[in-house]
């Protein structure tokens, strides 16, 4: 199982090296089995969770000011990212083994990687081109804070800075306790 990557110097090689991490977790998901599927979902979706939460409170935001057509930028990735929450939504409800759960899967990794090159293309390159090292560094401590204080599991309708500081660490503790009952956390494979 693959595990949090925290080398890279700065938020946009840290998010970057995030996405790598989850084309990975989509990897194993498809070729698992059992309790080795129910946990490769488990990281997936913990990942996705928290990685969207650091970026739309952290570099979003960012590039909203930074970026001359940042509202427009922002705004399209924030429209995928709701449509991801939804079907990781979908997902959690389904048998891990169907027919429906296989194609809401190809559906969001489709979804997910096609956000994820346009993320890449559109905002993080330019962001990192529009902003000076230190201040990416300092994104990118303040990404990893906000990835520990995050929900773990998608919440649609939450991909505002405002609405992740109300609801986030009410919504973080919920979905820790789940977590805990459904004894699937795998240790050491996500962030706390």
């Amino acid at each position: 199982m693959a595990r949090m990557i925290a080398n890279g110097i700065d938020v946009v090689s840290f998010l970057k090296e995030q996405h790598e991490q989850i084309k990975q977790l989509f990897s194993e998901l498809r070729a698992a089995n059992g309790p080795a599927k129910e946990a490769a979902f488990f990281a997936l979706r913990r990942l996705l969770a928290v990685h969207e939460t650091a970026e739309e409170e952290i570099v979003h935001p960012a590039a909203r000011r930074a970026l001359p057509d940042g509202d427009s930028v922002v705004d399209t990735r924030l429209l995928e990212e709701n449509e991801a929450k939804q079907s990781l939504s979908k997902l959690e409800g389904m048998e891990i083994d169907s027919a429906e759960f296989k194609t809401e899967l190809n559906f969001l990794e489709q979804s997910v990687l096609t956000h994820a090159r346009a993320e890449e293309q559109e905002e993080f390159n330019r962001l990192g081109s529009s902003l000076d090292q230190d201040r990416l560094q300092r994104m990118r401590a303040a990404a990893e804070f906000a990835e520990r204080m995050a929900p773990t599991r998608p919440h649609a309708g939450v991909e505002s800075p405002a609405a992740n500081l109300l609801l986030g660490p009410f919504a973080a503790m919920l979905d820790r306790a789940r977590d805990a009952l459904s004894n699937k956390t795998p240790s050491n494979k996500t962030p706390s």
